[in-house]
C-alpha cells in the first residue's frame, strides 16, 4: 500500500511540476484571450483556452466554478419575469371572457397555479438540485449575457469560440420557465376551460401559445436589457396602464372608482406593482431615505384626477 502512496504522491508532483513549466515568468497561468475564456482541469490536465462549463466562469486563466447566491436584485428580476407572465395571462383571460365572468376566477387561479409551479420546478432543477435557492455567477456587466459577440481571434483569423451562460442560471432559467409554463398550461387549462367554463377559455389558450414563445424570444435577444432596465421598465409601465384603465372606464372621481369592486382591485394591482419598480430601483439601501418614496404609488391616480378636468376634450375647441 505503502508503494501506491508513493506513486500517487510522484504522478500528483509530476503533473504538478508539468503545470509549473507552462505558467508564465510571474509563476501565474497565462492569460487567456478576450473576456470569457478560460481553460478546464481535467485530471490534473490543464487544458486549452476554450469555453467554461455551465455553471462555472472564468478569473482571466482557469474556469472557476460560481458559488454565489442570488442578491435581492436577482430575485425581484426573476420575480418580474415570472409575474409580467402571469398579468399577460390574466389580460387575456379578462379580455376574452364575455359572459359568466364569475366563471373567469377559475380561469384566473389557473394560470397562477400553473405560473407559480413552473417557477418551483425552475428552481428545483438547478443547482443545487431540489432546493428553492440557486447558485448563481454574477451579472457585472450588460456584456455578460451577450458572450457570443465576444469571441476573440488572437491571430486576427481564426476565432476561439467562449460563448457561454456567463450569468448562470440567470439567462436559461427563464427560458426553463416559459417551457414549463407551456407544459403545464396543456395539463391543466383546457380541462377547466371545458368543464367548468363551457370553453370560454380556449381563446386565452390559444394567445398563450402565441405569446409564450415571443416573451422566450425576448428573453433570448434582450435578457441582458431587461435585467438592468426592468424596474425602470415596470415604473413607466404602471403608470401608462394605470392612465390607459381609468381613461377606459372614464373614471374621472373618487366616488366612480370606488363604487365597482372590480376597478379598485385593478387600481391596488397596480400600485403593488409601482412599489415592486421603487423597491427594485432602490433596494432600500438607505431604508430610511428610501421608505417614504412608498408614498408616490398614489400619485399616479390622483394626478390622474386632478387634472383630468384640465384635459377634457370637450373643453378645446377645434
Amino acid at each position: 500500500m505503502s508503494l501506491l502512496r508513493n506513486i500517487k504522491l510522484a504522478l500528483v508532483t509530476f503533473v504538478w511540476i508539468y503545470s509549473m513549466f507552462q505558467t508564465s515568468s510571474n509563476g501565474e497561468l497565462d492569460s487567456c484571450p478576450g473576456q470569457y475564456c478560460g481553460r478546464i482541469i481535467s485530471n490534473g490536465d490543464i487544458g486549452d483556452c476554450g469555453a467554461c462549463p455551465r455553471g462555472y466562469r472564468t478569473n482571466g486563466s482557469l474556469c472557476v466554478e460560481c458559488s454565489s447566491s442570488p442578491e435581492l436584485y436577482d430575485w425581484l428580476y426573476l420575480g418580474f419575469m415570472v409575474s409580467s407572465s402571469l398579468v399577460i395571462h390574466w389580460f387575456f383571460i379578462d379580455f376574452f371572457m364575455r359572459r359568466e365572468r364569475k366563471r373567469e376566477y377559475l380561469l384566473f387561479l389557473s394560470a397562477f397555479v400553473e405560473s407559480a409551479l413552473a417557477a418551483i420546478l425552475s428552481l428545483l432543477a438547478n443547482k443545487p438540485q431540489g432546493s428553492l435557492s440557486l447558485t448563481t455567477c454574477k451579472s457585472l456587466q450588460l456584456a455578460d449575457w451577450y458572450t457570443v459577440f465576444f469571441n476573440p481571434k488572437p491571430d486576427h483569423v481564426t476565432t476561439v469560440h467562449c460563448t457561454q451562460e456567463v450569468v448562470y442560471p440567470l439567462y436559461t432559467i427563464v427560458l426553463m420557465y416559459y417551457a414549463l409554463s407551456i407544459g403545464l398550461l396543456f395539463l391543466f387549462r383546457p380541462i377547466i376551460s371545458h368543464q367548468f367554463c363551457d370553453g370560454q377559455g380556449r381563446a386565452s389558450i390559444y394567445a398563450a401559445l402565441y405569446f409564450l414563445p415571443s416573451l422566450s424570444v425576448i428573453q433570448a435577444v434582450f435578457g441582458g436589457l431587461i435585467y438592468y432596465g426592468f424596474p425602470y421598465v415596470t415604473l413607466v409601465l404602471s403608470v401608462l396602464s394605470t392612465a390607459a384603465v381609468m381613461a377606459k372606464n372614464n373614471i374621472t372621481h373618487v366616488r366612480q372608482l370606488l363604487s365597482s369592486r372590480r376597478h379598485v382591485i385593478i387600481i391596488i394591482a397596480h400600485w403593488m406593482v409601482h412599489a415592486y419598480g421603487i423597491l427594485a430601483v432602490t433596494l432600500l439601501r438607505k431604508p430610511a431615505v428610501h421608505g417614504p418614496l412608498f408614498t408616490l404609488v398614489l400619485a399616479p391616480v390622483l394626478f390622474y384626477l386632478l387634472t383630468h378636468s384640465f384635459t377634457e376634450p370637450n373643453k378645446f375647441k377645434t
